[in-house]
């Protein structure tokens, strides 16, 4: 199992109200011994739906093991509730910008014959559901458009950032921004010893960022893992100090890219701390 977002439920706080149950439309909690229970890992898409209708606060979410949300199983549940929490699941899921989800539960709409209800129109990710503290506003993601053209000798430098967040921590393992990616990782010193980061090691990628010194490096591989394993990766380039301490996220890629048992080209760049790029 890799580690991905999940509710928790204090049960100390939870009074058995029951108003989490019904939207919940995913089926995950139950009330069971006068208490709010998540009674399956496969139905929790982690978005936290629940959390603002929770008067006591007992709802939030942490990242810990769990088995992968199933919504080919969440939407046989849904669809036995009616065209109106049909239409509410997929824009919860076109909300938050996880496109993937949303493919699989239309798909399963239509293998059953069920009509797909139309969408609000709006862009994906835009949204984030009130109550939900474990969203801030600098985590929200988003797809950016880097400019296009060539850089002019003496001009500015153009920025080629084409997504957000970049921390590891943050980036979500079904971002649709990741499907179709060469990504580049890059250890956390390397954009500010290395001068031309954007133009030569930034350029049509996509980026995530981490310390292998300072974070938990396991942490890292079972994210890379579940990146490789839901998501078509075309290549992933590691840039890093020349310091000993950024070679252990070599290993942790290398290691993810072996359980995702995917052919993955994988090449790495070392950065000296005078801001050259070693051969």
């Amino acid at each position: 199992m890799a580690k991905r977002k999940i509710i928790k439920i204090d049960e100390d706080k939870c009074n058995g109200c029951g108003l989490c149950i019904p939207n919940c439309p995913e089926g995950a909690l139950q009330l069971i011994d006068d208490k709010a229970r998540l009674i399956s890992d496969l139905f929790c898409d982690g978005l936290g739906a629940c959390i603002g209708h929770c008067p006591e606060g007992a709802i939030t979410i942490e990242e810990r093991e769990a088995e992968p949300y199933n919504e080919k199983r969440v939407m046989e549940n849904i669809a036995k509730q009616g065209k109106n929490t049909i239409k509410a699941h997929l824009e919860h899921l076109k909300e938050h910008g996880e496109n993937i989800y949303l493919n699989e539960a239309i798909q399963a709409l239509k293998d059953k014959g069920i009509e797909v209800p139309d969408l609000e129109k709006g862009p994906a990710g835009a949204h984030t559901h009130h109550g939900d503290s474990s969203e801030c506003p600098g985590s929200k993601m988003v797809e950016l458009r880097p400019k296009a053209g060539k850089d002019k000798p003496g001009a500015k430098g153009m920025p080629q950032l084409r997504q957000w967040p970049v921390q590891i921590m943050l980036v979500r393992p079904s971002a649709p921004y990741l499907n179709n990616a060469d990504l580049l990782i890059a250890a956390d010193c390397v954009p500010f010893a290395y001068a031309d980061f954007h133009r030569d090691l930034l350029k049509g990628k996509v980026l995530l960022v981490g310390c292998p010194k300072l974070d938990d490096i396991g942490f890292y591989k079972d994210r890379f893992t579940e990146i490789f394993k839901n998501n078509h990766i075309k290549s992933v380039t590691y840039a890093h100090m020349e310091v000993p301490c950024c070679s252990g996220m070599i290993k942790a890629v290398e290691s993810a890219i072996s359980l995702s048992g995917k052919k993955i080209p994988f090449k790495e760049i070392t950065i000296s701390i005078k801001g050259e790029r070693l051969k």
